[in-house]
Order: structure tokens, then sequence, then C-alpha cells
């Protein structure tokens, strides 16, 4: 009888246990997961499954609970055994590509959302999902085409329009992307995001103002987005407001204290108002916190050149070149760097390096010029600066070197074309004025060298050597008296030679 009894009550006990059914265990899943109760869910849907080995929803649902665990590969598990119970689940398929993209299966969750669109070809969350993937697989017109398919099934899905300009912005279709932000902004007027990134698409286009007004719209909605505070303090540099721009620096690093690129930017801002100090303490907070990050090496060593320590500068370039072996501008500065050094090959074997990897940096063959003049190669440097201005017509120093190395070789009508030319690209260019009075005293053309020192007084007017070379070229026209007021304003100004000339001619 005990032995009876004790079956009696185990069986009894076994029965209350399953007193529900699997569909009712779902129920009790569903509801829980609705409160946030995933683990509590993941129970009922097991005992559902437990109950009914062959209840696809079962499987979906804990799958979906378990993706919301971070759970993704049980997801996945349970997402192929309802495709396995029913082939022809989209959301099934759908939802197992969201988990292989969390898993950066990016080609496994192409290969799922598009089986989701084959079941169901107007599933336009399996378009967006498949865009989304294809996005970062570097694939943005694939993923364009997908956005497209998506607004056209629901075009109210904000979302496909915020991703379609995400991806117009890498193809660099910056007004194709605004107008996709708009659209997304219309249908949710209170998604900041779309405000930043319109901003940002604005920015590019040199629309620094219309990029600020983005950026305000985003901090109204959401006063706690370090980046867009970040990137309006970007647009005010763009538009010389440094010290607006560090107030905005300083709000992102105060929401985000780990923001390194704010640290950097607020460096830059600093530099900008020759506060190179206090750059550098910026630039090395960006390092501390990310260490990789090359740009703020780089500026940091162009501030350290500011402050003459040139040393110091090679340095930092030298850091950011180990970072960035393709870095062009660090190598281009640590020549410049080794330049005031006077280390004149190892600049010229960094100008080598930069122009090897961007072979139209004007600059990095002008002064490479200059290292040569330095080792008075006048022809190579003659050499360079015809590269420098084959690249840019317009490089108005560039002519005015050319033309100083063509007055080394004797060539002095020469020189005064490269300095005409300068002149002509900028009016008030009081240095090539000066030369080319030079190279016109050397051909004994005293009163053109008059006309030409002249000029450059009047661009600049306590340059004592234009003084003191005019003096010279009056006395050699027989204007005396004019000639040693001129070298007198040269010593007034702080020309020792002046008064050596004083003595000679004057006396």
């Amino acid at each position: 009888m005990k032995t009876t009894l004790f079956l009696i009550l185990f069986f009894g006990l076994f029965t209350n246990s399953y007193s529900q059914t699997a569909e009712e265990f779902v129920i009790n899943g569903n509801a829980k997961y609705d409160l946030q109760n995933f683990r509590g869910a993941i129970e009922d849907y097991s005992k559902a499954i437990e109950i009914n080995p062959n209840l696809a929803e079962a499987y979906y649902n804990r799958g979906v609970a378990k993706e919301d665990l971070q759970n993704f590969r049980g997801a996945i598990e349970d997402y192929s055994k309802a495709i396995e119970i029913n082939p022809n689940d989209a959301e099934a398929y759908n939802n197992r590509g969201l988990a292989k993209k969390d898993l950066q299966d990016f080609r496994g969750a192409i290969e799922d959302y598009s089986k989701s669109i084959e079941i169901d070809n107007n599933k336009a969350e399996a378009y967006y999902n498949r865009g989304n993937a294809k996005i970062d697989l570097q694939d943005f017109r694939g993923a364009i085409e997908d956005y497209n398919k998506a607004i056209e099934i629901n075009p109210n899905l904000a979302e496909a329009y915020y991703n379609r300009g995400n991806a117009k912005i890498d193809l660099q279709d910056f007004r194709g992307a605004i107008e996709d932000y708009s659209k997304a902004i219309k249908i949710d007027t209170n998604k900041a995001e779309a405000y930043y990134n319109r901003g940002l698409a604005k920015e590019n286009l040199q629309n620094f103002r219309g990029a600020i007004e983005d950026y305000n719209k985003a901090i109204e909605i959401n006063p706690n987005l370090a980046e867009a505070y970040n990137n309006r303090g970007y647009a005010k540099e763009d538009l010389q407001d440094f010290r607006g721009a560090i107030e905005d620096y300083n709000k992102a690093i105060k929401i985000n204290p780990n923001y390194a690129e704010a640290y950097k930017n607020r460096g830059d801002a600093k530099e900008d108002l020759q506060n190179f100090r206090g750059a550098i303490e910026d630039y090395s907070k960006a390092i501390e916190i990310n260490p990789n990050l090359a740009d703020a090496y780089y500026n940091r060593g162009n501030a350290k050149e500011d402050l003459q320590n040139f040393r110091g500068a090679i340095e930092d370039f030298n850091k950011a070149i180990e970072i960035n072996p393709n870095f062009a501008e660090a190598y281009f500065n640590r020549g410049a760097a080794k330049k005031d050094l006077q280390n004149f090959r190892g600049a010229i074997e960094d100008y080598n390096k930069a122009i090897e990897i961007n072979p139209n940096l004007a600059e990095a063959y002008n002064n490479r010029g200059l290292a040569k003049e330095d080792l008075q190669d006048f022809r190579g440097a003659i050499e360079d600066y015809s590269k420098s201005i084959e690249i840019n017509p317009n490089y108005a120093d560039a002519y005015i070197n050319r033309g100083l190395a063509k007055y080394e070789l004797q060539d002095f009508r020469g020189a005064i074309e490269d300095y005409s030319k300068a002149i002509e690209i900028n009016p008030n260019y009081a240095e090539a004025y000066y030369n080319r009075g030079n190279a016109k005293f050397e051909l004994q053309d005293f009163r053109g060298a008059i006309e030409d020192y002249s000029k450059s007084i009047e661009i600049k007017p306590n340059d004592a050597k234009a003084y003191n070379n005019r003096g010279i070229a009056k006395i050699n026209l027989g204007q005396k008296d004019s000639g040693c007021l001129d070298l007198s304003k040269a010593g007034e100004l702080g020309s020792s030679s002046a008064y050596e000339a004083i003595k000679e001619l004057c006396n």
C-alpha cells in the first residue's frame, strides 16, 4: 500500500508539473519577455519545447530572448531549429541573420536576409538589414539598393533613409546624404543622430554655419551627445572661432572624459591661438587615452616645432610614422624639423619619402629644394621648385625660391622672371619685390631696383634691408642725400651693416 500510495503521489506530482500545454508555456514566456525577464522567458520556452519538440514558435521565441541576452550563438541554434521545423519562416531567417551580424559573420547574415526576402519579398526589414550587412562589408552601392527597396515597401521607414544617407556619405555624395537625413528627420523629428550626420555632410560641403545649426538641434534633442559638441567645435574652428570651438570641446570632454578626439581637437584650437604649451597638454592627454592616435603625435610634433623644440618634434613625428607608415605629412614635417637642425641630408630623405607616398605634394618638392640649396645644389633645387610649380602653378613661394636659386647661379634675368610671377600671384608679396630689386641691382638697373625696394617698403614699412639696399641704389644714381637717409633709416631699424655703409659712402 505504501508503494501504491507513493506511486499515486509520484504520478500526481508528475502530472501537475505538466498541467500546462506547450502553447500555454509559450504564452507565459511571451509575458515574461514583455517584462524584460528574458531568463524567465527562456525557461518557459524550454518547457514548451520539452512538451512539444516540434513547436517552431517556442524555438524562435527562445532565440529572440537569447539574442537579447547577447547569447548570439545560442540564438542561432534556436533559429536554425525553428527553420528546420518550418523552412518557410521568413522571420527566423531574418533574425538568424541579425545574430550572425552580431558575431561579425556579415556574409552569413546576408545569406539569411536573402532567404527571408526569397520567402517574403515584401519584408522591408529584411532589405534594410541586408543593407546594413553590406555596409559592414563596404558594399555601399549594394547597401543603397537594399535601402531603396526597403523604402519602396515602407516609405515611412526613417532608419532606411538615415542609413542610406550614411552610405551616400561613404561614397562622398554629401548632397544626396543631406536629402536622406532630411527625409528621416521629417519622419522622426527627434532623431538626434540624423541632425548630427546631416551636420557632418554640410561640413563636408563647407557649409559650416548650416552644420552648426544641425549640431545645435542634435544637442537640443540629446544634451549628452558628446560627438555633436565635438563636431560643432570643429565647424567653429573652420569659421576661425577658436575660443568658441574650445568651449564645445570642453563640453564634449565633460560628457566623456575619455574622448581622445576631443582633446586632440581642443589642442588644435589652442595651437591656432598660439597657445602651444596648452596644445601639447591636450595632445598628450589624447595620446594617454589612445596611444595609437597618430594625428595627436603629429600635431604635438607641430606644436613642439613652434616652440623650437625640434628634437622633441622629431620624436613625435617618428611615433606618428610608426603608427601610420604612409603618413606623408609626418615625413614632410619631420624633414622640416631636421632642416631646422641643419640636418639637410636627413631632411631630403624625409621629403623623398613624403613624395613617394604623395607624388603631388607640392610643398615637399619646394622644401626639398630649400634643403638642396642649403647644400649648394642650386640646379637640383631649381628642378624641385619647377616640379612644385608644375603641380601648383599658383605657388608663389616656389617661384620666389626658384628665383633665389637662379640668382645664386648668376641668372639674374631668370630670377626676375620668377619674382615677377610671384608678384603676379600675390601683389602684396614684399619679399618678391625686395628680391627682384636685388636682381635688378646686379644688372645695374638701379632705377628699377629702387622702384622694387620702394614697393617692398610700402608693404613692409619696417624692413631694414629694403631701406639699406634702396639707399645704396640711390647713391649709385648720384642721389647721395636721399640714399644716406635710407641707410640711416635702415640703421634705426636695426641694420648694423647700414652704419658701415654710411661710414663708407656718406661721409
